[in-house]
């Protein structure tokens, strides 16, 4: 029994001897057939999910900059609005005061042109009421002349020339 212990024994030393070396050799193939593939393949997709990563916080980067820069021509739009608007409506005022000054300056022409002609008319009827008297004034004078008139004649030819006047202008 002994022996068969010492056998058994040497036995299991040569198995487990015999099971380390296959382990060993095997724990080599799987180095090299396959740790380096795998290892390669979990850096690569490492490196993926890290650049992944960068480019969306760089895309996220642009996004807030594009943004920013859409408020900002969103807000410069409003002012240009807003200046285009207050310059419309300075211009309408413009207008407005521009169109009045004109009316007003219109109806001033206009007023002076009538009072100009106004005086010219009163001017006119004022020369023809002289020449009209003096005309008067002569054919008094010749009639008087050709015959002699006591007050009562003198005032009818006086009245009866005065109604000729008065016929005289309103005709004109």
């Amino acid at each position: 029994m002994l022996s068969q212990l010492v056998f058994g024994a040497e036995l299991a030393y040569g198995t487990m001897l015999y099971y380390l070396i296959l382990f060993l050799v095997l724990m080599f193939l799987i180095k090299v057939f396959a740790w380096k593939p795998i290892n390669k393949m979990l850096n690569e997709r490492t490196k993926q999910i890290v650049s992944d990563i960068d480019s969306a916080k760089q895309k996220n980067q642009e996004a807030d900059s594009l943004a920013k820069q859409r408020q900002a021509e969103l807000a410069k739009s409003h002012d240009e609005a807003s200046t285009i608007i207050t310059n419309a409506k300075q211009s309408g005022q413009k207008q407005q005061e521009q169109i009045v000054a004109d009316a007003q300056n219109d109806a001033q022409t206009i007023k002076d042109n009538a009072h100009k002609s106004i005086e010219q008319e009163r001017q006119d009827a004022l020369a023809n009421t002289k020449n009209d008297v003096a005309n008067l004034s002569i054919e008094i004078a010749s009639k008087i002349i050709q015959k002699e008139l006591n007050a009562n004649d003198q005032k009818a030819l006086i009245d009866s020339y005065i109604e000729g006047l008065g016929k005289q202008n309103e005709s004109r």
